[in-house]
């Protein structure tokens, strides 16, 4: 059964290429938002298997959007996408209730394994 993803991002185009990335590899991109508040709503409506997050984005950042959607579902399954590598955030965004970390820009195979991973695949 495919699985449904929602991707957050607020540039479209890196939601683009995610959407590619996933779609051509078989899952359902159910969804889409552009900041942290329309990524809590969009979760609440879709109830996707696993949501793609960046941090930094404006309306509320993707750790804070991480903390609201794991205390909706504590078994939500997300993981973070950034340009930011530092150290500090992905203890930041793991702490919250990230699954995995994939650092922008992003080769299509390391965005897929984080996705087998958090999937159970």
């Amino acid at each position: 059964m495919a699985k449904n993803i929602l991707i957050v991002d607020d540039a479209a185009f890196m939601r683009m290429m995610i959407r590619e990335i996933l779609t051509s590899n078989g899952f359902v991109v159910l969804g889409e938002a552009a900041d942290g508040q329309q990524a809590v709503d969009k979760y609440k409506e879709l109830r996707p298997d696993l949501v793609t997050m960046d941090i930094t984005m404006p309306e509320k950042d993707g750790i804070q959007a991480v903390k609201e959607i794991r205390a909706l579902d504590p078994a939500a399954r997300i993981i973070m996408c950034s340009a930011m590598g530092q150290q500090g955030m992905v203890i930041e965004a793991i702490q919250a209730g990230a699954r995995d970390f994939v650092v922008k820009p992003f080769q299509a195979e390391r965005v897929l394994e984080a996705v087998r991973k958090a999937l159970g695949l």
